[in-house]
């Protein structure tokens, strides 16, 4: 039982019923529980500048460092690119689909309004809007610094050997304060829903569940369509690939964490005939440059959020999404918080919605598995497809391994 108390997905739920409650039961109360979001989120936003720019520098720099062929790395860089842009093109047309944000009830104040000062229609030059969001973002401004200051780091090789060890150190401690302050997601998520019921009703709860299906039905057919076609060019089978890491996906469900299972999987893959230099290459890199479940997370939580106050989705509007959505989804990690830090970035970039809507988001992030299983089981994907591109996976081992 003390177990089970002390899971962070128990603690999660248990805070939302009880948020749910307190929403329904004493709404003048519960409107003041808004301030415990308040503070997760304003929190999150201090850091996402240092994280953002620690995460991506390190991941640049140690990209390079593996001392891969050029041709290797295009290959490597070229399939990321292709599945993010595939990831978030899924993730848009699901959610453009299912509408999952247009029943999300109104209120005059609180976590989500529509804003009167943003000329949405007005937007036509995706350069000139980049450029507007360069000028008043420190988002971009650190993205840039963090690619730049990466590629630097790399170039230098050996001499630069104390700055990258010490770069990756402080990932390290990044790491740990992200997961400090998840600690306080509950009491975060117990403020929002309390707020959200209080304000909006118990009607709040259906887009929110309407969100979770987007979210999965847009990762399953990533899934089932993406990467079974990246599969089968490689002549690989989709299904004898799920039962031959299905142990490592399950950890990764039950624990909310795709790091736990990056041990297992490389040793899985280099048994089934991938070589030994690109599987660790492109899982371990793979856990910042390829995470296609975050991908499609962001996509989802940024076109919900934009449907519950009834923005109009002009196609220009859509376009300057995807394309903020393809640079900030760089700062994406596989780290409990990443997908807050993402979404905040986002947000801050576009400057179309209030960062405080992202708490009605607070209360459902464990229930997001199909993000992590997905970020998992695209990278076991990568690692083949690529393997297979550069003749780089042994087909007999293969054959014994899926069977």
């Amino acid at each position: 039982m003390f177990r089970v108390v002390r899971s962070g997905l128990a603690q999660l739920v248990l805070a939302v019923v009880l948020g749910s409650l307190l929403g329904v039961w004493k709404p003048s109360l519960a409107i003041e529980m808004k301030a415990f979001s308040d503070l997760f989120i304003a929190v999150v936003r201090l850091i996402t500048p240092i994280v953002m720019f620690v995460l991506i520098a390190s991941s640049v720099a140690g990209l390079r460092g593996y001392g891969a062929s050029l041709k290797l790395g295009l290959s490597t860089v070229g399939f990321w690119q292709l599945m993010s842009l595939l990831s978030l093109l899924c993730g848009l047309s699901v959610t453009l689909f299912l509408q999952p944000g247009v029943d999300m009830p109104m209120a005059e104040q609180g976590f989500i309004y529509r804003p009167a000062t943003v000329d949405l229609v007005s937007i036509e030059h995706i350069p000139s809007l980049l450029a507007t969001a360069f000028g008043h973002s420190i988002i971009f401004k650190v993205l840039l610094a963090a690619l730049v200051a990466g590629l630097l780091l790399g170039l230098l090789g050996n001499k630069a050997i104390r700055l990258r060890q010490m770069l990756d150190d402080s990932v390290g401690l990044v790491f740990r304060v992200m997961r400090f302050i998840i600690r306080f997601a509950p009491l975060a998520a117990f403020g929002a829903i309390a707020f959200t019921i209080s304000a909006y009703g118990t009607a709040a709860t259906i887009p929110l569940a309407k969100f979770i299906a987007t979210a999965y039905t847009a990762s399953l057919l990533y899934i089932l369509v993406v990467l079974a076609f990246a599969l089968g060019l490689s002549g690989v089978s989709l299904w004898r690939l799920l039962g031959y890491i299905k142990e490592e996906l399950f950890l990764v469900a039950s624990t909310g964490s795709s790091v736990a299972a990056l041990p297992r999987l490389i040793d899985k893959l280099e048994a089934a005939g991938c070589n030994s230099k690109l599987a660790r290459l492109t899982l371990t890199t793979g856990y910042s440059f390829n995470l296609n479940g975050s991908n499609i997370y962001l996509m989802v939580a940024v076109i919900f959020l934009a449907q519950s106050v009834h923005i109009e989705l002009t196609p220009q509007l859509l376009l300057s999404i995807f394309l903020v959505c393809l640079l900030t989804s760089l700062s994406a990690t596989s780290v409990a918080g990443s997908a807050f830090i993402t979404l905040t970035a986002t947000l801050s970039v576009l400057q179309i919605l209030p960062l405080e809507s992202i708490g009605i988001l607070i209360g459902v992030e464990r229930m997001m598995k199909c993000r992590s299983l997905t970020n998992v089981l695209g990278n076991c994907v990568a690692c083949l497809t690529l393997a297979s591109w550069n003749n780089e996976l042994d087909r007999q081992k293969l054959a014994q391994a899926l069977g």
